[in-house]
């Protein structure tokens, strides 16, 4: 789990004790989030203030909603109705804990979603948004605390088609910028949150610019799907189909768990962390 936040100063302590902790200490990713909890004792975590989840999802919001398949084994994080309870973003320097968190590689590294049977079409511009827990690492640079994943969907639940990560190049030095992992979601803040920004379905799906949203999460637009691709197992048929017709079932991965083709190993992020993604929803524009 990532850092809590919202003041950059005690995000600065927080971040060194960690530092120190992993250094010393090497543990769970969840047990390292047990001791940031200890160490912010004082703070109020976004969720409990804002009260999210609110037990009853807003009309209108198009969330996923059903869980086809979960295997998750991260300690604390593995129950998968936070992946379909509702939004709780922490804003542009915090991250929530209403989330299912991914295994880094292995069955538990995947979560499968659906909307109940029916059909994400295929509209104009952004699709769908899924949403993440990252967060800015100071309000002053273009540095982002997030676990990676790709991205699938299908229409029948067998043939999964994703999009371009031929982009994917970075240097340790640049690997926590959004522009090295594009293609991939996880990666943007989340400012949507239902207990205190709720805000409509045509504002979640309004660009703020550089492929960011007014509630933030990585949008998706299924004209972008490509043939092949790491991981997935799409034709030019299945693509022509999911573009035609839409999609039923989306596939979160984590990126650790996805074979690069250039390496020959999975999308490493080069992080301390002992787990991948933590889902907290997914939104589509259009179901019917």
């Amino acid at each position: 789990m990532k850092i809590i936040s919202n003041n950059p100063y005690t995000n600065f302590i927080i971040l060194f004790s960690l530092l120190f902790f992993l250094t010393c200490t090497p543990e769970p990713k969840n047990d390292q989030a047990a001791l940031l909890a200890l160490l912010s004792t004082n703070q109020t975590s976004n969720n409990t203030r804002t009260n999210c989840p609110t037990g009853v999802l807003p009309t209108g919001i198009t969330i996923a909603n059903t869980v086809v398949s979960a295997n998750s084994t991260v300690s604390g994080f593995s129950d998968s109705s936070k992946a379909i309870n509702g939004i709780c973003g922490g804003g542009e320097l915090s991250g929530s804990l209403d989330v299912y968190a991914l295994n880094l590689t292995g069955a538990g590294a995947t979560l499968i979603l659906s909307w109940s049977g029916k059909t994400v079409k295929n509209v104009t511009g952004i699709d769908f948004i899924i949403y993440e827990n990252p967060f800015r690492v100071s309000e002053s640079n273009d540095r982002y605390a997030f676990d990676p994943m790709v991205v699938q969907v299908s229409f029948n639940g067998t043939n999964y088609c994703g999009f371009d990560l031929s982009g994917f190049n970075p240097s340790v030095a640049d690997s926590n910028k959004i522009s090295s992992w594009p293609g991939f979601g996880g990666l943007r803040p989340v400012l949507y949150n239902m207990g205190s920004n709720n805000l409509t379905l045509d504002q979640l799906f309004t660009s703020t610019g550089s492929g960011f949203l007014l509630g933030g999460g990585d949008g998706f637009n299924l004209d972008d799907l490509i043939v092949g691709g790491p991981g997935a197992n799409c034709d030019a048929t299945a693509r022509t189909n999911i573009q035609t017709s839409g999609f039923k079932f989306i596939k979160m991965v984590s990126a650790s768990a996805v074979t690069d083709p250039n390496t020959g190993i999975g999308y490493v992020y080069p992080h301390s962390y002992n787990n991948g993604s933590d889902i907290d929803g997914v939104v589509a524009k259009s179901v019917e």
